[in-house]
């Protein structure tokens, strides 16, 4: 099955929580792609959050739609996730965004993800990843691409490797913000 999926962090080491989910992640698929690393603002929940570090995951795994999402779960908790309130701040998030030929309206997992094609921080990723699965005209309807560019600033490539560079340093914003 392959699947794409989103990450996010805003709490913590943020850079160091990603790396840390990929590199879980790639025990399920050794050869999963990865996009740039962008940062944004949160998107509802409460007042003075931190911003987010977002990135997307695309991999083939030999797991059941539910499985991979109770694999994400399992990875929010040994990152000390803590679901206090809805869009709350969190030092990992994992959302299933898409599963190739899966559709589902259930409430535990809906796909596509109920509100991926509202938001920068998925879609400029998820078109780094497959240009193809983002709808035409999706930076129009978010407010134009400098309002994209604005709320989701490219990092770069800073989980490709094994050892991405310390969150803070030189290395985060040397590969260049993209807009």
């Amino acid at each position: 099955m392959r699947a794409w999926l989103g990450l996010g962090s805003n709490l913590s080491d943020r850079l160091g929580e990603l790396a840390r989910a990929v590199d879980a992640l790639r025990t399920l698929d050794a050869r999963l792609a990865v996009s740039p690393v962008y940062e944004t603002a949160p998107v509802g929940g409460p007042p003075g959050q931190p911003p987010y570090l977002n990135c997307v995951v695309r991999l083939e795994a030999a797991l059941s739609p539910a499985e991979l999402l109770a694999f994400g779960q399992r990875l929010e908790a040994a990152a000390g996730r803590v679901r206090a309130e809805r869009f709350g701040p969190r030092t990992l998030d994992v959302d299933v965004l898409l599963v190739e030929g899966v559709t589902s309206d259930d409430p535990a997992l809906t796909l596509p993800h109920p509100r991926m094609y509202e938001r920068a921080f998925v879609l400029a990723p998820l078109e780094d990843l497959d240009p193809d699965l983002v709808p035409a005209g999706w930076r129009d309807r978010l407010g134009g691409t400098a309002a994209v560019a604005a709320a989701a600033v490219c990092l770069g490539d800073l989980l490709s490797s094994p050892d991405p560079p310390a969150e803070g340093t030189d290395g985060e914003r040397s590969e260049g913000a993209r807009r």
